[in-house]
């Protein structure tokens, strides 16, 4: 396991912590309060106190419905009239499916063609129009860009893609601070780098002291790479057994994570599946 330390960002524009509250009663009646729980077994295994933020609890299997709800919640009627457009390897898919059909418009999502089964069937069962593509960063846009030019030439189905940003995840972390307030340390996974800087925007909210540890795929490493440089590294496709975690950063939440973060922990193939299956029987 590597770990890489974060440096300090020079300009970025965090939400305030007024708008992550706002943004938290806007949508508390839409999603769970997900359950925190702990394992005796796994906390004499690591030899310390571990507890879980359940978000596989959350609405649609994962805290994507946060930040998706928010934005497409917020948008006005004219801008939602149209659909939405955006991609996603599954999770975030159907999170935009699901807010979508909240809205009553429809939501396309460009979708890499080795997703899992699992995660299409869910967005179409959410009433989302899936477009596969190629399991590239350069595939994945390009498709994108071209749904939305396809359909902005169709009457009325004119698109937004991506409605919001992934660093829009501040309230799971400020939901756990409230009820475990004496954490050392939140570890959260990366990908995009939403729910990572999100965490962190939203514990050192609540603890200022608290330790925001990241943790990434060896396959899957360009936050570790980005933060070890200095400057916002790409992933242009990544085979990671973790298929939730093959996307990259974005300027944004670089910039958070540059400031905030403490470090990067990169977990091999190996150490992936051995701690899901510790998980499963534990």
């Amino acid at each position: 396991m590597k770990t890489a330390s974060s440096t300090e960002s020079i300009q970025y524009q965090p939400p305030t912590w007024e708008a992550i509250l706002a943004a938290h009663a806007r949508i508390a009646p839409r999603i769970h309060r997900t359950p925190v729980l702990t394992s005796a077994s796994l906390n004499a295994i690591a030899g310390t106190r571990l507890f879980f933020k359940c978000e596989n609890l959350q609405k649609t299997g994962s805290f994507k419905i946060r930040g998706a709800s928010n934005a497409i919640l917020s948008l006005t009627e004219q801008e939602v009239a149209r659909g939405i457009v955006t991609q996603s390897s599954g999770n975030h898919g159907a999170a935009v499916a699901c807010a979508a059909a909240w809205r009553g418009v429809p939501a396309w999502i460009v979708m890499p063609k080795n997703a899992p089964a699992v995660k299409a069937a869910a967005i179409e069962g959410y009433g989302g129009k899936i477009v596969f593509c190629e399991p590239t960063v350069t595939a994945r846009k390009a498709t994108c860009d071209r749904v939305q030019a396809e359909n902005r030439r169709a009457p009325g189905a004119s698109l937004r893609r991506r409605p919001h940003h992934r660093g829009d995840r501040p309230r799971a972390a400020k939901e756990l601070l409230e009820e475990v307030g004496d954490l050392d340390a939140v570890f959260a996974p990366v990908s995009g780098g939403g729910l990572l800087s999100g965490t962190c925007l939203g514990a050192k909210g609540i603890r200022a002291d608290v330790r925001v540890v990241g943790c990434e795929p060896e396959r899957a490493d360009d936050t570790y790479r980005s933060l070890t440089s200095g400057t916002l590294q790409s992933l242009e496709s990544s085979d990671t057994i973790a298929d939730g975690l093959r996307a990259s950063l974005a300027p944004r939440t670089f910039a958070i994570l540059r400031r905030h973060v403490e470090r990067i922990l990169l977990v091999s193939e190996e150490e992936i599946i051995s701690a899901a299956r510790l998980v499963w029987s534990a």
